[in-house]
């Protein structure tokens, strides 16, 4: 039977391919031990059979993983979320009934290859962050038992901490996927609202919603994000993931800035600013520049998710039984809803005006750094103090979390060490919209330079990503009218551009001035001998404005790829042979603002 089996997506593909195990041996060993983990654990609600896991696994019969990008990868659904024929509780049975299709990305995920083994356990109705919030058992953490597994999306996390799956779906509203992974040395990605489809997932809050992913590693994620996130015309939210954002934006980050909020809060706890602090320095040793923000306005709008009418939002799905059958609902689920019915549509319009004046605050505080670092809550809970304090103490664990998706960021946490009791503990990157793939590039490099133990006890050993990572924001290398200072500069500073660094070119090019007036331009050639070292300024804008930028540029001259001194390739202006024509070559003065100082002087 398989026991400590590493089920990360590269290495299953591999034994599958070598013939080591299969979809069919390995599944229904792995049902047979989340049957026995789970009298402790209660991660599942409904483990698939034998006889319903053999649909899925017949599919695969003659295929091969070269054909189906997750064939025979096991997944672990929150059961919120619908498998065709399988009952949705939401942890409330009362409220159960049994779905005709399945959830949009789980029919993708099933298409792909991937194989369900089971409906994972959460707190009811996706409300809390603990996972002792349901009639089906509370979840204890995969790792030290006097801890929860953290919630809402408890058995999912569970199901690829102990080893079950090789991913599991979550849904995070106000942090229901980081809370439990970084409780259970997991990564949770909680993608940008919309980027995956909800069809097909009992709401919490519908204009917030987001279906998460649970993994060992930010390299999967990325993995799993690039396979599913597609418009979906089920979806009402659903929204088209950026090119910028799509799986080839996953690389290597040689420089970022990092958000630190001033003041953090760890409510006394006496580990967790140390781990925080040595977590700074090793985003510091992968290339990270810190920058303190304040962060006062994230948490009021974080204080708007439970304080504010939005509670309303969650009574839409679970008032009517709660005021039909008040018993089939937990007390604390009750008790947490209660203030629901005397929301008024005035007190929305208020809450929402008051929300979008701190987004817009956010917003320019995010403009300046590529992502933000957080803990991923102040400090662990123990079960004890969740049973003395259900409300206060669940409170405590959404510190950090439940701003996100009021905001529209886009988040993903992970493990970035271990406390002193051996309880995992965690961090959260997050950064403005669509920039998932870039936040799970800088959560891989923390991953490679932590060298943390990955769920089965090994370190990440698979090579670095070699591309360079992408964001919302396009680089473009500069080199005359447009530096900083000359006349064209107004076109960057227009379109939101910052100036990142002054550096100079490969010793691969000639600079000239081009004939025509009356602006003066230059023109950066590329050339095979006697080429020189220019003086260039890399500047960073919007990606969505590179296109209006690009056509803007008059003939001779465009955009190409520039070599730079540290052997980078980037964007940047070139020229077109035919334009050197009257130009004067003006290599020597190894840049066009020493020509331009020794013209005027």
């Amino acid at each position: 039977m398989t026991t400590t089996f590493d089920l990360r997506l590269d290495t299953l593909r591999a034994a599958y391919g070598e013939g080591t195990t299969t979809p069919r041996r390995l599944i229904l060993d792995l049902r047979e031990k989340a049957s026995e983990l789970n009298g402790e654990f209660n991660a599942f609600i409904h483990l698939l059979s034998a006889a319903e896991l053999e649909p899925y696994l017949a599919v695969l019969d003659g295929k091969s993983a070269n054909e189906l990008p997750l064939y025979g990868i096991p997944f672990a659904i929150k059961d919120n979320i619908d498998l065709a024929g399988i009952p949705t509780t939401a942890a409330c049975p009362a409220f159960a009934y049994t779905p005709d299709t399945s959830a949009t990305l789980v029919e993708q995920l099933i298409a792909l290859g991937a194989v369900p083994l089971g409906k994972a356990n959460l707190d009811q109705f996706a409300t809390g962050l603990n996972g002792t919030r349901s009639p089906y058992g509370e979840c204890r953490n995969s790792v030290h038992p006097d801890y929860p597994s953290g919630g809402s999306s408890a058995g999912s996390s569970l199901a690829v901490a102990l080893g079950l799956c090789s991913f599991a779906l979550g849904t995070d509203t106000a942090g229901s996927g980081r809370v439990p992974a970084a409780l259970n040395n997991l990564v949770g990605l909680k993608a940008s609202k919309g980027l995956i489809s909800t069809a097909g997932l009992v709401p919490a809050c519908r204009t917030l919603d987001c279906i998460t992913y649970f993994t060992a590693t930010a390299a999967e994620a990325s993995q799993l994000l690039a396979l599913t996130a597609r418009l979906d015309p089920r979806d009402e939210y659903s929204r088209a993931n950026p090119l910028w954002n799509d799986g080839s934006a996953f690389g290597q980050v040689k420089s970022f800035r990092f958000g630190v909020p001033k003041g953090l809060e760890f409510l006394g706890c006496p580990e967790s600013p140390e781990l925080f602090a040595a977590t700074v320095e090793q985003l510091k040793a992968v290339g990270g520049e810190p920058v303190e923000i304040d962060f006062s306005p994230f948490l009021e709008a974080a204080g708007l998710l439970y304080e504010g009418p939005w509670v309303a939002e969650r009574y839409s799905v679970a008032g009517e039984l709660i005021e039909q059958n008040p018993e089939a609902v937990l007390p604390v689920i009750r008790a947490v809803l209660e203030k629901a019915p005397g929301t008024t549509a005035v007190g929305l319009f208020r809450a929402q005006y008051r929300l979008q004046q701190l987004k817009a605050i956010c917003d320019r505080i995010m403009a300046e750094v590529d992502c933000v670092l957080t803990p991923a809550y102040p400090r662990p809970v123990t079960l004890d103090e969740l049973h003395a304090e259900p409300v206060k103490r669940n409170s405590d664990l959404g510190y950090y979390t439940n701003f996100m998706n009021m905001l529209d960021y886009a988040a993903v946490a992970l493990p970035a060490g271990v406390m002193g009791n051996g309880l995992p503990w965690g961090v959260t990157l997050f950064g403005r919209v669509f920039t998932d793939q870039y936040l799970l590039s800088l959560a891989d490099a923390l991953q490679r330079q932590t060298q943390l133990p990955l769920v089965g006890g090994n370190a990440i050993n698979t090579p670095a990503p070699k591309n360079p990572a992408r964001n919302d924001k396009a680089r473009v290398v500069v080199c005359g009218a447009h530096l900083d200072g000359l006349p064209l500069n107004w076109q960057l500073r227009q379109r939101g551009g910052r100036l990142l660094e002054a550096t100079t070119s490969s010793l691969a090019y000639k600079l000239y001035a081009l004939a025509g007036g009356p602006l003066l331009r230059p023109g950066m050639v590329r050339v095979a001998e006697d080429g020189a070292a220019i003086a260039v300024e890399v500047w960073e804008l919007p990606s969505s404005e590179l296109g209006s930028f690009l056509t803007g540029i008059p003939a001779p001259l465009g955009l190409g790829k520039v070599e730079l001194a540290d052997g980078r390739w980037e964007t940047g202006f070139i020229c077109d042979a035919y334009g050197l024509e009257g130009a004067e070559d003006i290599t020597r003065f190894g840049g066009w603002k020493a020509w331009l100082e020794q013209r005027n002087g």
